[in-house]
């Protein structure tokens, strides 16, 4: 079954597109990644994303322009992804524009991207609002890419996603939390990125202030837990420091309080994904502040969008693509609602038995 995934991160600067044609033999689902890629945002679209996050305020005016906007942005995406081939399926995760948590716990959170635009642009069924379920069930609806980590990682190792917020899957102890800030502070503190970490790397790490951010109490939570820019947001940063020192130092907070969390679970590698693993700067200070023996290895950046492809084919078969003991959820959930395509909708024969473990191949 080919199946389209797409998701927009944290880091609100585009769409990530994968299609993947799924199989299953013997308990091993293998996937064939066919094509994979980014389309950026509008500009002016990406500003008005941006207006709306916390702690901006917007109307419920601009709540529905957004849904819709960023519907049919996502519906051109779909379409320039599965230009000539036959996809059978869409996952389209839209974009969070808030995750409400109170306390540690998760009450809802909020994509936005109308699936109906997806669904009549291309004329394919869409699985849509592939988080909420497990919110509804006591989960933190998220990291929901943990199913894939899961199903790939080899004993002692993790998967590191540094997108906006940056969460880390563990795979002897099936654990996978959101660990801080991913790129979210660098980007408010150097907008809208550090290309290829130069100011990180031209600045100080001012180490009184990094003292100081480190006693943010979210670091202290225990998993499964989930955090946002609802609480990194830009007025979290410290005013009057040089940029290039500002930036240097929130470099560092990601890779301590990532680091703090590889350090204590005692891995033997990670694999790296997500636009941070772009940046030299962070990468570097990520592996000064692992231990020697710990392998630090690049993943395929569109690793997100391969997982929505994944959850896309589950939902389709009738399995859950949750790990309760990842999410906090009270049991495994089937994701998502369907919206129908062109045609009748036709969904395969229900899978008895869930996968053991997965394949990508090109």
């Amino acid at each position: 079954m080919r199946v389209l995934g797409l998701i927009s991160g944290t880091s609100h600067d585009g769409i990530d597109s994968a299609v993947v044609d799924w199989s299953l033999d013997n308990g091993v689902l293998t996937g064939v990644v066919e094509q994979a890629g980014e389309l950026p945002y509008p500009p002016e679209l990406r500003a008005r994303i941006l207006r709306a996050l916390p702690p901006g305020r917007v109307d419920l005016a601009e709540v529905c322009a957004l849904d819709t906007l960023i519907g049919q942005a996502f519906a051109e995406a779909a379409v320039q992804a599965a230009e000539g081939r036959d996809v059978d399926l869409i996952c389209s995760h839209g974009q969070t524009l808030f995750h409400w948590v109170e306390d540690g716990r998760v009450y809802g959170t909020l994509q936005l991207g109308q699936p109906a635009w997806i669904a009549e642009r291309t004329g394919t069924p869409v699985v849509s609002d592939v988080r909420a379920r497990d919110v509804a069930a006591g989960g933190q609806g998220a990291p929901l890419v943990s199913y894939l980590d899961l199903l790939m990682l080899p004993p002692r190792w993790g998967a590191l996603n540094i997108g906006g917020i940056a969460n880390l899957t563990v795979r002897d102890a099936a654990l996978a939390y959101d660990t801080g800030p991913g790129c979210a502070l660098i980007d408010a503190a150097a907008p809208p990125y550090d290309r290829d970490g130069a100011l990180g790397a031209a600045g100080e790490v001012r180490q009184d202030l990094l003292a100081k951010l480190l006693e943010e109490p979210y670091y202290r939570l225990e998993p499964p837990k989930s955090t946002g820019k609802e609480l990194f947001t830009p007025d979290y940063l410290p005013t009057g420091l040089p940029q290039a020192d500002l930036v240097a130092t929130l470099t560092a907070l990601t890779a301590e309080t990532v680091a703090a969390e590889v350090r204590r679970h005692d891995l033997a590698g990670v694999v790296v994904s997500g636009g941070g693993a772009r940046n030299p700067t962070l990468m570097g200070m990520l592996r000064d502040r692992v231990s020697a023996e710990v392998t630090v290895s690049p993943f395929a950046d569109e690793k997100e969008a391969i997982a929505f492809s994944l959850f896309g084919w589950l939902t389709a078969h009738g399995l859950p693509a949750t790990v309760p003991s990842c999410t906090g959820a009270s049991g495994p959930r089937v994701l998502g609602t369907i919206t129908p395509g062109a045609g009748p909708l036709r969904i395969p024969e229900p899978v008895a038995e869930a996968p053991v473990r997965a394949v990508l191949t090109r």
